[in-house]
């Protein structure tokens, strides 16, 4: 989920960038809701961890994980929380980041 997720948030942010438009109400929301999931998934992980299962490469695991989870709140301390057209391709070029690194999270699962 967190994959397709990502993509979409990083496609849509794009998208608003080549159209010369901040990020709106819709995208601000989708971006918390996102962070939400990621924050979500990786209660779940540490769930399994601490019952036990543990990813092949956990190190690397772990790494994507906390980087995932940190991206979008970074971007948005980096810019301090303005809304311009810049933002829009941070986030977009923030959520293939993401979408990449959960690719690999998988990869080494």
């Amino acid at each position: 989920m967190v994959q397709l997720y990502a993509l979409a948030l990083g496609f849509w942010g794009l998208f608003n960038f080549f159209r010369r438009q901040p990020p709106d109400g819709s995208y601000n929301g989708a971006l918390v809701l996102g962070v939400a999931l990621f924050a979500i998934q990786g209660i779940l992980g540490m769930i399994l961890v601490f019952s036990g299962a543990l990813p092949a490469r956990g190190g690397m695991h772990f790494l994507y994980g906390v980087c995932v989870l940190l991206t979008f709140p970074a971007i948005f301390a980096f810019t301090r929380g303005s809304n311009s057209v810049r933002e829009s391709f941070l986030y977009g070029a923030g959520g293939l980041f993401i979408w990449g690194l959960a690719d690999r999270a998988v990869f080494t699962g």
